[in-house]
């Protein structure tokens, strides 16, 4: 499959160490693209989950991908998420073309965007809620597994795939009147900056639209996730657009995977690896 050549790609909500991670998905997307700039906005690994008993190498491989990006130009910022905020003690860094941030405002043609995870909105993220929050993640994330493997039996059966929580969530009041208030409440602070655009995650929604104010006007934007939603957002031909996965186009992809089996260490060898002059 050809690369496709884009300026930004942005992406979340990967969870990698969890059962609902699609990796195999995420390696085909990465591997498809060839941007200027890949974002990580936020909950790529997931760390209020992450257990040395689950983190196969297909998540390991996601990794490997993205490494491989930066190896050929690609330019890197991982902002952090609330599932990965254990990294948030180590914003600033960078490391060539590397970038560890909380957020990340691009200037792009004249048109400032401003992209953060979106956690910081979310009160359930924040004190003891944060107790109800990780237990309601196991929860999700057995939901999924369920629901993955339901899915199964109806592709088999020749019947569309369906998500279980994708129907909990429209069906209550209070979730859709949450995701709508963190849109608003996103959108309000952009305006407010004089911001273009406004980037987020978090919720697990995809989505691209003006939110007009009294005070102006700005395009929201989510990247949504890859558990269920399977999209991305992507900046080409001087628009943002939102890219869905379509496992048809991937049909004929080729995901080679990694090794369970660590390989033999060896240390000897002829090859130089530095050439050092000492100053004197």
């Amino acid at each position: 499959m050809k690369k496709r050549n884009l300026d930004v790609a942005v992406i979340s909500d990967l969870h990698l160490g969890t059962y609902g991670c699609h990796a195999k998905e995420i390696i085909n997307y990465l591997q498809s693209i060839s941007p200027r700039l890949l974002v990580l906005n936020g909950d790529i690994i997931d760390g209020w989950q992450f257990s040395k008993r689950y983190f196969p190498p297909s998540h390991l491989q996601v990794i490997k991908e993205i490494m491989n990006l930066l190896d050929n130009g690609t330019r890197v910022v991982y902002i952090t998420g609330n599932h990965d905020e254990m990294l948030r003690r180590y914003s600033g860094i960078q490391l060539s073309n590397f970038q560890l941030a909380d957020k990340l405002v691009v200037e792009i043609n004249g048109k400032m965007t401003w992209i953060f995870h979106g956690d910081v909105f979310d009160n359930t993220t924040k004190g003891s809620a944060k107790i109800i929050a990780k237990l309601g993640g196991f929860g999700y994330d057995w939901l999924i597994l369920c629901n993955r493997f339901i899915n199964w039996w109806l592709k088999k059966l020749g019947r569309p795939k369906m998500s279980f929580s994708k129907k909990i969530k429209n069906s209550v009041k209070k979730a859709v009147s949450w995701i709508a208030d963190f849109e608003q409440t996103a959108a309000e602070l952009a305006i407010e900056k004089g911001y273009d655009y406004v980037i987020c995650g978090h919720i697990h929604q995809p989505q691209k639209k003006l939110i007009e104010t009294k005070n102006g006007a700005v395009t929201y934007l989510n990247s949504g996730d890859w558990i269920e939603n399977l999209t991305s957002l992507e900046f080409a031909n001087n628009e943002w657009t939102i890219y869905h996965y379509d496992e048809k186009e991937f049909a004929g992809a080729n995901v080679i995977p990694m090794n369970k089996k660590i390989p033999a260490l060896s240390v000897v060898t002829d090859e130089i690896g530095l050439f050092i002059n000492s100053l004197q």
